[in-house]
């Protein structure tokens, strides 16, 4: 009998599947598992693989002809319909990567552990099983360990008939690996990582983000997630959440919320960024002030090209917000002093470094008043080639600017973050 075919999650999470002629079918991100009363092993019945446009879809174990060599060789067909989780399907990576179990150890002693990987077998005809855990000990009677030949931390592979526990979501569930599996993801693909998880699991992610990439991805979800994920936070850090994220975005967010909420929520926050939102609400979301943000590139007259440049490389930085830096008066924090006018990035990279960007200001753009309708902000970007409108108040002070992902995000369905990988319809389709 040949030996059976045998991969542990983790790694498999990191390879690239390939069709049997060689050609790149896209990377496995999870593993899906089932569990049934009548079987005393889960069944691991497809892989999750991304490939091209980010879509992830769904490969069944019975098109895995191999998983050796570093690389996953399939039967080449490809249902490119994006995958959809049931409800009795379990994601690997996303749901039992950093779960608590408990697995008996030397001596029968039952000790609480947490799942670090998951290891799969090929078990002839009968497809591919859940075969053995690796577990990382917990703190649970370490003298008795110390005994047995385990100590506290101590990381080792335990067969699955010794863990017990192992389709039970518990409270306080860590994150690290399902974020470490996914840390080369853009936000936007993050959030959708993260929208197809349960409330629970959503919350345990949320957690483990810093502030900056959980801002980066609400910033990503649909409108309920964001909400849900917001309101599960703790106030403060709720607050932090918010001052990371673009202004206009923060108080669409905030719109949603009970007044009663927006303002303990603002009471946490920075005065001069709560001043920013507090701003911002008092617009309606369908004009420009409520479509602008409150932090475009704002430069004086008397700035040099080269010092211009160095601001719009700042990573942090939207590429829509670095095309255009807006040329006003002091003070250069919204509302400024007078808008004398915008630069495009294109005509900072044809000037001298040393030259004021004073010097090769555009006047012709005429700046929207805050009041301006959606489809008047969407025809001057239109008819004017612009990336970012400047906003101004009555007295010519800027008070912001739209950006065109600004207005795509209005004028798109509501719903169109869920169905974003879904404009094309595709069937069945050969890899090749």
């Amino acid at each position: 009998m040949s030996t059976p075919t045998r991969a542990f999650v983790g790694r498999l999470s990191e390879l690239d599947v390939f069709d049997p002629l060689g050609d790149r079918v896209g990377r496995v991100r999870d593993v899906v598992v089932t569990f049934s009363a009548s079987r005393a092993r889960p069944r691991a019945i497809g892989l999750v693989v991304e490939v091209a446009g980010r879509r992830r879809v769904f490969v069944p174990m019975t098109r895995v002809t191999s998983v050796e060599g570093g690389q996953v060789i399939t039967t080449g067909l490809v249902n490119m319909r994006r995958f959809e989780q049931r409800p009795n399907e379990t994601l690997v990576v996303a749901e039992l990567f950093d779960r608590q179990v408990q697995v008996s150890v030397e001596g029968g002693e039952v000790v609480s552990a947490t799942i670090q990987d998951v290891g799969i077998d090929q078990m002839g005809t009968r497809g591919w099983a859940v075969s053995r855990v690796a577990v990382r000990l917990g703190a649970s009677r370490p003298s008795r360990l110390g005994r047995l030949g385990r100590s506290r931390g101590e990381t080792f592979v335990a067969p699955i008939e010794d863990v017990r526990g192992l389709r039970d979501a518990n409270e306080g569930q860590g994150a690290a690996k399902l974020l470490e599996a996914y840390e080369d993801l853009k936000p936007a693909d993050l959030a959708e990582v993260i929208h197809d998880l349960s409330p629970q699991r959503r919350a345990e992610v949320a957690a483990a983000l810093s502030d900056e990439r959980l801002a980066d991805v609400i910033e990503e979800l649909p409108g309920d997630d964001q909400i849900e994920i917001l309101t599960g936070l703790e106030v403060s850090r709720a607050a932090d959440v918010l001052e990371a994220m673009e202004p206009d975005d923060a108080a669409d967010l905030l719109a949603e919320l009970p007044v009663e909420r927006q303002e303990e929520l603002l009471q946490k926050m920075q005065p001069d960024e709560a001043a920013d939102l507090r701003r911002l609400l008092t617009y309606d979301e369908n004009t420009a002030g409520g479509l602008m943000t409150t932090e475009p590139v704002i430069l004086g007259p008397e700035a040099s090209i080269a010092e211009a440049l160095a601001v719009v490389r700042r990573q942090e930085l939207s590429t829509a917000l670095a095309c255009t830096v807006f040329v006003c008066r002091p003070p250069l924090e919204t509302p400024t002093g007078k808008f004398l006018g915008l630069v495009h990035i294109q005509r900072l990279l044809r000037e001298p470094p040393h030259n004021p960007v004073g010097g090769i200001i555009d006047r012709d753009v005429e700046p929207l008043p805050p009041t301006a309708s959606l489809g008047q902000v969407t025809r001057m970007l239109a008819t004017y080639d612009l990336v970012g409108m400047p906003i101004v108040d009555e007295a010519g002070h800027l008070l912001g600017a739209v950006t065109v992902d600004d207005v795509l995000d209005h004028i798109l369905p509501e719903d169109w973050r869920e169905e974003r990988h879904d404009v094309v319809t595709h069937t069945e389709v050969s890899s090749g």
